[in-house]
């Protein structure tokens, strides 16, 4: 790992409350590992034999539903973890992950993990600080599902990529447009209809590039509790 690679791994819920040197133990010694786009880095059901830190790129986890769907539970960017507690779980990944975008991960051994829980139990409240930080993202996600609009949806989406909360923004979509959607917990026409209901709110789409003419539009605009016309 490079120095702004080690930065990154230093800002995450799991490894960054713990000393340097018991970071290093874990991940100091793993290679960085570069995914193409479409690859599956686990099965739903597969036994749970390490955890992910993403350096760079998208990943989605998913489930499949019993009628063939799936069913979008996550999807995680640079500087963000994942799998760690599913080898508390019984030893089985509850979810698939597969990589949405290029990406850089650092893969490491859960055997480490476990053997450095036993060894420095401070590692365990970290574990357990990560574990509430995907509780809380889960949350947010369920929450937003049942209380905000479609459209206020995709705009709390548009503003966590911005950079700033207020003025102009130029965003590139991260993933495609059909993932969006199933991540927003709406179907891909809902997407394109929610999209139509926020040009109002100066924002402009072309193809991948969306343009924003003041974010902060579009944070009052979710923090309003007015759902509007829902329809979808």
């Amino acid at each position: 790992m490079d120095p702004s690679d080690w930065r990154i791994v230093r800002s995450t819920p799991l490894l960054g409350a713990v000393s340097q040197e018991i970071a290093q133990s874990l991940v100091g010694n793993q290679p960085v590992s570069v995914y193409r786009k479409g690859e599956t880095l686990f099965r739903q059901g597969e036994a749970a034999d390490a955890f992910f830190v993403v350096l760079g790129g998208w990943i989605k986890l998913y489930r499949v539903t019993p009628d063939g769907n799936e069913a979008v539970v996550g999807v995680y960017r640079r500087g963000e973890t994942f799998a760690e507690a599913a080898m508390f779980l019984g030893g089985r990944y509850p979810v698939s992950a597969e990589v949405v975008t290029d990406s850089r991960l650092l893969r490491v051994d859960g055997r480490v993990l476990r053997r450095r829980i036993m060894e420095q139990p401070e590692l365990a409240l970290s574990m357990l600080a990560s574990a509430s930080y995907h509780l809380k993202a889960l949350v947010e996600q369920i929450e937003h599902i049942k209380l905000l609009s479609a459209p206020q949806r995709l705009a709390d989406f548009l503003v966590r990529l911005a950079s700033a909360r207020e003025g102009g923004a130029t965003i590139e979509m991260p993933y495609e447009k059909a993932l969006i959607a199933n991540r927003l917990g709406m179907k891909p026409e809902s997407l394109s209809r929610a999209l139509a209901k926020l040009r109002p709110l100066g924002v402009s789409v072309d193809r991948e590039q969306v343009s924003i003419v003041d974010v902060a539009v579009l944070v009052q605009f979710v923090e309003s509790g007015d759902r509007g016309e829902e329809g979808f």
